[in-house]
């Protein structure tokens, strides 16, 4: 059986690799991963590869930057030469990407199986670019594998098969646990006079925050109101919008460069609790028992802050810092996102049904 893999950002080969590790222990199998280029990546050197154990990619397409439309189209037309010249019994793809609708399309065009990893989740807002990519790469699936129950009743609701969608828990939760014992502090770390534990890590860089000087103004106002000090990774992005918006940083927040992988996982489980947009980064901080701040006005992980383990504040300054002042990790629970053993349970599936 050959497996052809698409994905497209750092986030999804980490994701990729959890699975990528179950593959490989199954005889008779080949994976090929084709990594579209959407998101530049100056982290994904040969030691971001060996460091994570991750499989390199048998294609790169170098298709990023432009517009949506533009770029998946570009996408799409390459990843069916990959797969007219490969002819997988598979496609899987990851998330809610560019790359992810477009490896779903091109596959499901030349009749062959897509199974989408990550499958269900809505943030109910269809101006996001992602919402739109989840909704067609499910119902363009073969196989949904949902990490939630609200995932999997998502889907029901919007019709589609019972016997296509299948729980099998998160792998994002797999990736947590396998990387945590390898994760080590920045190199700059020791000598930034921050103690461990006792400060705040945040990440901004959702378009929806760093293009409207508005939110951005309010969140980093809102961050500064932290009794400890604020490390930022510095996203090219938000970088570039508060210098066009003359926005004078308080020296609260600390900026520091972009982090690898396993630098984040050491930040975040140090760290005294996370405020972020980032999607992945509110359940990894569930994964290490971190109270999360979620700087955005929904998110697609509703079981964390119907919970309690997460809050959501959007670019409120008050909201913001009332929830940095009250932070409460009594709330916290264990698996929700499943044991760690969805990668195992995904190839099971897919072995025994291909």
């Amino acid at each position: 059986m050959k497996i052809l893999t698409v994905i497209g950002a750092r986030p999804q080969f980490i994701k990729a690799a959890s699975v990528s590790r179950q593959i490989d222990l199954r005889d008779g199998v080949t994976e090929i991963i084709v990594h579209t280029g959407q998101h530049y990546d100056a982290n994904m050197s040969d030691i971001f590869f060996e460091e994570l154990s991750i499989p390199r990619p048998d294609h790169y397409l170098g298709i990023g930057g432009g517009s949506h439309g533009a770029m998946t189209g570009r996408q799409l037309e390459a990843i069916e030469t990959v797969l007219l010249d490969e002819r997988p019994d598979i496609v899987l793809v990851y998330g809610d990407t560019n790359s992810t609708l477009a490896g779903a399309l091109a596959a499901v065009k030349l009749h062959i199986p897509v199974a989408h990893v990550e499958a269900g989740l809505r943030s109910f807002n269809r101006r996001m670019p992602e919402e739109i990519n989840r909704i067609l790469t499910d119902h363009a699936s073969d196989f949904l594998f949902a990490p939630t129950e609200t995932a999997v009743a998502n889907m029901r609701a919007e019709g589609l098969s019972a016997g296509k969608i299948h729980l099998v828990g998160d792998v994002m939760c797999d990736a947590a646990i396998f990387y945590k014992d390898k994760a080590y502090p920045p190199a700059w770390f020791r000598e930034s006079g921050v103690e461990q534990g006792a400060f705040v890590l945040a990440t901004v860089h959702r378009a929806e925050n760093t293009d409207d000087p508005r939110r951005l103004r309010a969140i980093l106002d809102g961050l500064a109101t932290a009794k400890h000090p604020v490390i930022l990774p510095w996203h090219p992005r938000t970088q570039a919008r508060v210098k066009q918006f003359g926005i004078d940083v308080d020296p609260k927040i600390k900026i520091v460069e972009p982090v690898g992988y396993l630098e984040m996982v050491w930040l975040e489980t140090n760290s005294a609790f996370i405020a972020t947009d980032s999607g992945g980064v509110q359940k990894e901080a569930y994964f290490h028992n971190k109270y999360c701040i979620i700087l955005r006005d929904e998110t697609e992980w509703i079981e964390l802050t119907k919970n309690g383990c997460n809050v959501l504040v959007g670019a409120d300054r008050k909201k913001i810092s009332y929830a940095i002042q009250n932070y409460d990790i009594s709330n916290l629970h264990n698996n929700i996102y499943g044991y760690g053993n969805s990668s195992s349970l995904i190839c099971d599936i897919i072995f025994g049904t291909i």
